[in-house]
């Protein structure tokens, strides 16, 4: 005989699972115990939200669904923002909560809460589990929806006696059969045709690459692609990270916040290759107008994305590896002009600024400029949402790493939670979050997960006492009527050292570098304190 809570343990180590993040309660106990038996290493957050944040750090740097766990009520219901975070960013998470005992459901109980139905809008799909012998299936259809097709996040709420029931015996399913589940992996042939076509008669193709460049694992072929062709990449937000930042084929991140080159592109071009990218406002303020200028190749994995915010004139549906596969076997000698590879070059020599220096003050832009070349080349940088998103989307210059970042929901506190996660998938490397003082205070309660565990990541605080970004808002567009923006801050050095983790101040970029060259020799944590002028702007 076994028990609920012992198979859900053998479904995760079935899937290859060794690292789990979660918060314990009276609900999920049973399974607690089966883990307590197990080799899989648990990470005890400080908040359930912080555990699907670092599972989404950790499956972005492991290649492999991110496993969370809650309890049943305020527990389950604390992780729906990071669900949503995960679901907007397409980030592949299994949720696991505990629930009330199934005689009790829909009885208002202690610690109960629907949340299947509070996260239906924010999941790829859920599960409410009923029959303990199901529970392999489950975990097993679980895993292959949050990993295939566009991934997110797949919750699966189990009942405490469902946890606590014997039943005979166990066996892991080898495949998956769900009637209606049939991701397009291939893409059409005929349409594949139509955009070459569509390519070869432009004379000012680009590339815009999304985050589902990087997520289907071609960066590689795209960059092949670009090579092969000289056509110029930009990415959005969630996209940084396709290409080496100093290629001479990558222009930076269009959008409002954007680089001047990437936009003009844009606006310029006749002929957008959208690779896995949705297009929505902060990428592309007023898509009406790029329709009306430029003829427009879509690919994505998800059919529902494709035409959502710009007019498409050719569509591809399929995975982006495969797709990409395709466009290189048949694009043969083509290449673009020299006019259009000298115009794009000029801009790129022209429009580059030097941020100006505040006296006593860290200059940010800067500084995240500088970090890039002090990390390994496979170093990873967590920016938190707010100006410091901004600075780091702009400034990090990504070699063989990664750029992490929530760009669909916009979650303040997600940097460090998922710095964690991305340092235990990928311990060799170096991990940076970058987060202003603002988002740092949403989280800093992972300061004491860092220390349990001796997290080796390195956390860059931009302190303006300011929410920059809404500042910045009611600045330019409110009249300079600031409510509600100015912070109050503590002294966060004390607060680093409370958890045993070394710290500094500074207020100069000399003092910055000095610091973090030490820093980055060190195997510990740090916390690194940068005082910015008030009135540093995003870009």
């Amino acid at each position: 005989m076994i028990s609920g809570a012992d198979i859900m343990i053998k479904c995760l180590e079935a899937e290859g699972i060794d690292t789990v993040f979660g918060y314990p309660g009276a609900a999920i106990c049973p399974f607690y115990d089966s883990l307590y038996k197990s080799d899989i290493r648990h990470i005890l957050v400080r908040m359930e939200q912080s555990a699907v944040h670092a599972a989404n750090g950790y499956s972005r740097c492991s290649r492999k669904a991110g496993v969370c766990i809650a309890t049943s009520g305020p527990g389950a219901t604390n992780m729906i923002t990071g669900i949503a975070t995960a679901y907007s960013d397409s980030i592949p998470v299994i949720c696991i909560t505990g629930q009330v005992k199934r005689e009790l459901i829909g009885r208002d109980v202690f610690q109960e809460a629907d949340i299947t139905g509070a996260c239906e809008p924010f999941v790829k799909h859920s599960y409410l589990v009923n029959d303990t012998r199901d529970l392999p299936r489950i975990f097993k259809e679980a895993f292959h929806i949050a990993t295939t097709g566009r991934m997110g996040p797949v919750l699966i709420d189990v009942p405490q006696d469902v946890q606590e029931e014997l039943v005979e015996s166990f066996e892991y399913p080898e495949k998956v059969e769900i009637v209606g589940y049939k991701p397009n992996y291939r893409g059409h042939k005929m349409q594949i045709k139509k955009a070459l076509e569509l390519l070869r008669s432009s004379e000012k193709p680009l590339i815009v690459a999304g985050g589902g460049v990087l997520s289907s694992g071609s960066k590689l072929k795209l960059v092949k692609f670009s090579e092969q062709t000289g056509i110029p990449v930009i990415s959005t937000l969630m996209g940084i990270g396709v290409m080496p930042s100093e290629h001479d084929n990558y222009l930076g991140m269009l959008g409002t916040h954007g680089k001047k080159y990437a936009n003009r592109a844009l606006h310029e071009s006749d002929l957008l290759i959208v690779c896995g990218a949705r297009l929505g406002d902060r990428a592309v303020a007023r898509p009406d107008q790029v329709s009306r200028t430029s003829k427009i190749i879509h690919i994505d994995i998800d059919p529902a994305e494709i035409g959502k915010n710009v007019t498409t004139t050719v569509p591809i549906v399929g995975d982006m590896k495969n797709v990409m596969e395709n466009l290189l076997d048949e694009i043969g000698d083509y290449h673009i002009s020299e006019e259009w590879a000298s115009t794009y070059s000029e801009w790129k020599q022209k429009m580059f600024r030097v941020p100006p220096v505040h006296e006593g003050f860290v200059e940010p832009r800067t500084l995240v400029s500088k970090l890039s070349f002090m990390m390994k080349s496979k170093g990873i940088l967590v920016a938190d949402v707010g100006q410091n998103q901004i600075w780091c989307a702009n400034n990090f210059r990504i070699r063989e790493g990664r750029f992490l970042t929530t760009g669909g929901m916009g979650t303040m506190g997600y940097s460090v939670p998922a710095a964690i996660g991305a340092k235990l998938a990928r311990p060799t490397r170096d991990v940076v979050a970058v987060c202003g003082d603002g988002s740092f205070q949403m989280n800093l309660t992972e300061l004491g997960t860092i220390m349990q565990n001796n997290i080796d990541i390195k956390i860059i605080v931009m302190r303006n006492n300011r929410l920059g970004m809404v500042r910045e808002l009611q600045s330019n567009i409110y009249g300079g009527r600031f409510s509600g923006t100015i912070l109050g801050d503590p002294d966060f050095t004390k607060i680093a050292e409370a958890y045993g983790i070394k710290t500094a101040e500074v207020s100069s970029n000399e003092e910055a570098e000095k610091i973090a060259e030490t820093m980055f020799k060190s195997k510990e944590p740090f916390v690194l304190i940068c005082n910015v002028a008030p009135e540093t702007p995003s870009i």
